[in-house]
């Protein structure tokens, strides 16, 4: 399990819903096929279900600015590509890079996958704690479980924000 992923808990859901204060999230997604969109559509819909707002979807290459300046969080999505086994990572990670500077604001990270992500979450994280976020944590989403993991990581978020 790399880095990206022990920082969020695995608590039951509705646990954190009446202790979470509101939360305002931007969520940034590269897609090819629109599975990652989807992903980040539906990870949307369930924060919205916790109360949170979100401020903006948008492509990670043309990303919304005043999005990201209104959240508290920034949830950047994309989808895994190489070879079967080996030489997995996140793709757009130059769009990554061209991210603002995020100091001051949370930040979490998920990719899709159809076989193995490899370290593409350790990569995410690491690109953007270089921008200067916070970075609570990131979950892979199995293209095939998109529904299930979606909200496995907005109920992760939550409870990873909830006020102790």
């Amino acid at each position: 399990m790399g880095t990206s992923q022990k920082t969020l808990t695995n608590t039951p859901r509705g646990s954190a819903s009446s202790r979470n204060r509101a939360m305002k999230a931007a969520i940034l997604i590269e897609s090819l096929t629109g599975n990652t969109w989807k992903a980040g559509e539906r990870i949307a819909a369930n924060l919205q279900q916790e109360n949170w707002s979100i401020t903006g979807i948008s492509p990670v290459k043309n990303p919304d600015h005043k999005s990201i300046q209104d959240a508290d969080m920034v949830i950047v999505g994309t989808w895994v590509h190489g070879l079967f086994v080996v030489g997995q990572s996140p793709w757009g990670i130059d769009g990554l890079r061209a991210l603002p500077a995020m100091a001051g604001k949370k930040a979490a990270a998920f990719c899709t996958f159809a076989l193995n992500p490899g370290g593409s979450l350790d990569v995410m994280t690491r690109e953007l704690e270089y921008r200067g976020a916070e970075v609570v944590g990131g979950l892979a989403l199995h293209r095939s479980k998109l529904a299930a993991h979606a909200e496995e990581f907005a109920i992760r978020l939550t409870d990873s924000t909830a006020s102790k």
